[in-house]
């Protein structure tokens, strides 16, 4: 690939048209050279079939994969992330070493780590031990390859604990601190933050040596740049102005027929 992917179309919300694996040749036909999955598959342990069919799909369209999930169980549903739920902390262990192969064959070396929701029954702080726990082994199972494991504020789920960059970042010092695990970073989601009551420009300067990796949406409506309010290519801007040298994921939602007509085509590929 070329020197820097500046965008990169998060494939599992748009182009959802098509069917997943016919997405990152339609991410390429519309000019882009990187695309990001949450985890595409139905269980923690695909058969190897589904993977290399995953795999190939992105090596035949020509574009690099610069972001996966780990299982984060039923999205539509509600589920937010295994990592600090204790019923399913096995299968969220059992997935490890499979999105690090995955990570080891694509070349992708950034994986987004759903923290989990709070669960009925279950003890905070012992959702929070685990959690800790299940982050350093997933940091550790994707440094062998340079990988970074990435945590982030989400909206709209209430039982989602971190919903701003110091939550995230509490966390993160948590788990360096008691696991010495280090190869973490702040998803930066300014939607998400946003929505959330943000104040985003405050976040990237108290935060900005955290950040590992950016998405965008527009809101209200979690639409494309420009549908709403944020000021978003200013904070990009700002991401570049300090330091911030990977790529901007596309997580936005359209029904529009070009999903991606705010963004000039030669502003799309690598530089």
């Amino acid at each position: 690939m070329a020197d820097q992917i500046p965008y990169t179309v998060n494939c599992s919300i748009l182009l959802t048209d098509l069917p997943l694996l016919e997405r990152p040749a339609a991410a390429k036909a519309a000019g882009f050279d990187g695309v990001e999955f949450w985890w595409p598959f139905a269980t923690s342990t695909p058969a190897a079939e589904e993977i290399d069919a995953f795999v190939g799909a992105i090596a035949d369209a020509g574009v690099q994969l610069t972001g996966l999930n780990f299982n984060a169980g039923d999205m539509p549903g509600g589920d937010r992330g295994l990592i600090s739920w204790p019923a399913r902390s096995t299968e969220l262990r059992d997935n490890l070493d499979v999105v690090a192969r995955i990570g080891e064959r694509t070349g992708c070396r950034a994986f987004n780590a759903l923290y989990g929701n709070r669960q009925p029954g279950e003890d905070a702080a012992a959702q929070d031990a685990m959690g800790a726990e299940n982050l350093a082994l997933a940091a550790r199972a994707v440094e062998r390859i340079g990988g970074t494991v990435l945590l982030e504020p989400v909206s709209g789920a209430d039982a989602y604990p971190l919903k701003t960059s110091d939550d995230v970042v509490t966390v993160l010092d948590r788990v360096r601190d008691e696991h010495g695990a280090t190869n973490l970073g702040l998803l930066f989601d300014v939607y998400h933050l946003s929505v959330n009551g943000g104040d985003v420009d405050v976040d990237l300067k108290a935060h900005g040596d955290r950040i590992a990796h950016v998405q965008v949406a527009d809101a209200p409506g979690r639409g494309a740049p420009g549908s709403g309010d944020l000021p978003i290519q200013r904070w990009i801007g700002d991401l570049r102005e300090a330091g911030y040298a990977g790529p901007v994921g596309l997580e936005y939602k359209t029904a529009d027929v070009h999903p991606f007509a705010w963004l000039p085509r030669e502003q799309r590929a690598s530089r």
